[in-house]
C-alpha cells in the first residue's frame, strides 16, 4: 500500500497536538509537530547568549541565535528589526509558524485531510 504526506499549518502547538492526537485511530506511519521561524538557528537565546563572552555576530545579539551560513546572519543582520531605529517588525513570524508533518497510508489520507482541517490546520 502506498503512502501520502500531509504538511498541516497550525496558530499553535495546542491546536496541532489535538489534531495529532485525532489522528492517532488512523493508520499514520509517522507525524511530527515542529515550530519553525524566519532565520535558521536555535530561536530567542537557544544556544548564543549575547553579550556573555564575545559576540559572534549581530544576529546572535539581537535575535539569540547561531546562524549556520553566511547567508543566513547576513539576512538577519539586515532585517530592520536588528536596528534600535526599528518601529516594528521585532515580534517573527506571526500566525501559522506550527508544522503539523503526517505520513499516511493512501485509504486514510481523505479522513485525515478532514481531521486536520476541523482541528483549525491549513494544507
Amino acid at each position: 500500500m502506498s503512502e501520502k504526506n500531509i504538511l498541516a499549518y497550525f496558530k499553535s502547538p495546542e491546536e496541532a497536538e489535538s489534531a495529532a492526537k485525532k489522528l492517532q485511530v488512523l493508520r499514520v506511519d509517522d507525524m511530527s509537530i515542529n515550530r519553525f521561524s524566519r532565520y535558521p538557528g536555535t530561536g530567542m537565546y537557544g544556544a548564543v547568549k549575547p553579550f556573555a563572552g564575545d559576540m559572534v555576530s549581530l544576529s546572535a545579539a539581537i535575535y539569540g541565535t547561531s546562524l549556520s551560513g553566511d547567508s543566513s546572519a547576513i539576512l538577519a543582520a539586515a532585517d530592520p528589526s536588528a536596528s534600535g531605529m526599528s518601529d516594528g517588525g521585532q515580534g517573527g513570524p506571526t500566525g501559522r509558524d506550527i508544522l503539523l508533518t503526517i505520513v499516511v497510508e493512501e485509504d486514510s489520507f481523505d479522513k485525515a485531510m478532514r481531521i486536520v482541517e476541523d482541528a483549525g490546520g491549513m494544507v
